[in-house]
């Protein structure tokens, strides 16, 4: 049985991983499905997601950041409306703290940080003080240079040593060992055999004393292995999910809720 401990509550499951379905509320995510606001979070959960995702500034390649003002037009209202129906986690996707701080206000639970606490150093205070979970991404550079330095001596090393260092800050900030996850950041400032050897070895992060997320969902390394577009990156991404879980992830962050929690049916089966 997995666990995610939040702030007021433990939430479960008995399936391998979590599935945490994408709400991209923003106009130009690299996937046009997913975004949206409360009528696609509230379909993602009929399909049995078991945390949403929220997110107001897209982050895929060369895509430019935004305003903590739009960002907070775009998220409360699908936070807003979710709560009027669903107790469901909420993670908002963001770097900053003006925008967390409105979400959890409006009801949200999780910090899901590409910037691993390091964009605005005020979120690690606030994740100590309101004991919600954080998950901390490595990246290099910001969405629109990534792509542009994706070269390691050793990527598992160098990002497990980011990862750890950041661990490191979120302790000494106060935020509690059990409310840490981690993101190896797949495809940002990867190349595709990096992207493959993170994946490989994802339970391997930092002693597999933290959780990790796994966040493949059709993204480009998929279609690199497949010569497919994005739109025909499904049969691909649960591929790539479920080899994921069997190498240590504890959550996958999808597109496809409904896909995704049959395969972990699957796979629950198959282990059990």
């Amino acid at each position: 049985m997995k666990s995610l401990i939040l702030s007021d509550r433990t939430v479960t499951t008995t399936l391998p991983a979590f599935v945490m379905g994408i709400v991209n509320a923003t106009p130009d995510s690299f996937f046009d499905r997913s975004r949206g606001g409360v009528d696609e979070a509230l379909r993602l959960i009929d399909e049995g997601a078991d945390i949403l995702d929220i997110g107001g500034e897209s982050t895929r390649p060369g895509s430019e950041y935004v305003s903590a003002e739009e960002e907070i037009r775009r998220v409360i209202p699908v936070i807003e409306g979710v709560r009027k129906v669903s107790d469901i986690p909420l993670s908002v996707d963001t770097r900053k703290f003006e925008v967390m701080k409105a979400a959890f206000e409006a009801g949200a639970d999780i910090l899901n940080d590409i910037s691993a606490l390091e964009d605005d150093k005020r979120l690690a205070a606030f994740c100590s003080e309101t004991k919600i979970p954080v998950i901390l991404m490595h990246k290099r550079g910001n969405p629109s240079t990534m792509q542009k330095n994706t070269v390691y001596e050793n990527v598992f090393d160098e990002v497990n040593e980011y990862l750890a260092a950041r661990i490191d800050f979120a302790l000494k900030s106060g935020i509690a060992p059990e409310k840490i996850w981690l993101d190896p950041g797949i495809g940002f400032g990867k190349n595709v055999g990096d992207n493959f050897e993170l994946m490989k070895r994802c339970g391997e992060f930092c002693d597999g004393k933290f959780p990790v997320l796994m966040a493949l969902s059709r993204k480009t390394c998929i279609g690199q292995v497949t010569g497919r577009d994005v739109s025909e990156r499904l049969w691909g991404t649960l591929a790539a999910d479920l080899l994921s879980v069997l190498r240590g992830a504890s959550m996958i962050r999808v597109h496809d809720v409904k896909e995704a929690v049959d395969t972990m049916k699957i796979l629950d089966a198959f282990l059990r």
